[in-house]
C-alpha cells in the first residue's frame, strides 16, 4: 500500500499567522497541533486552524512542495489559501 503525504498550512484565529508543514497522517498531525502537544511555534502562537492542504504521492515531492510554499511571498501563500478556501474555514472538520 502506498503512503500519501500532505503539505498543509495552518493559521490562527485571526488569520494573521501562517505555518507550513508536511506529514503522512494529516488527521493525527492537525489534532496534535490543536492539542498543542508539541511545544514550539504553533503552540506559542496558537496556530491550530487548517486552512490549506495538498495530497502528494511521495515524501520527496512533499518536501519540495513545502520548500516551494515557504519560499513564496506571504501574498502568494494568501493567494494559494484563497484559491481553495476563500472563507478561511477550518478544513480539519471536513477531513
Amino acid at each position: 500500500m502506498e503512503r500519501q503525504f500532505y503539505v498543509y498550512i495552518l493559521s490562527n484565529k485571526n488569520n494573521n499567522v501562517l505555518y507550513t508543514g508536511i506529514t503522512n497522517n494529516l488527521l493525527r498531525r492537525i489534532f496534535e497541533h490543536k492539542q498543542q502537544s508539541v511545544k514550539g511555534f504553533t503552540a506559542r502562537y496558537n496556530v491550530t486552524k487548517l486552512v490549506y492542504y495538498e495530497i502528494l504521492e511521495d515524501r520527496e515531492t512533499a518536501i519540495l512542495r513545502e520548500k516551494q510554499i515557504k519560499a513564496g511571498s506571504r501574498q502568494k501563500n494568501l493567494d494559494l489559501i484563497n484559491s481553495i478556501n476563500s472563507s478561511w474555514k477550518d478544513l480539519y472538520y471536513e477531513l
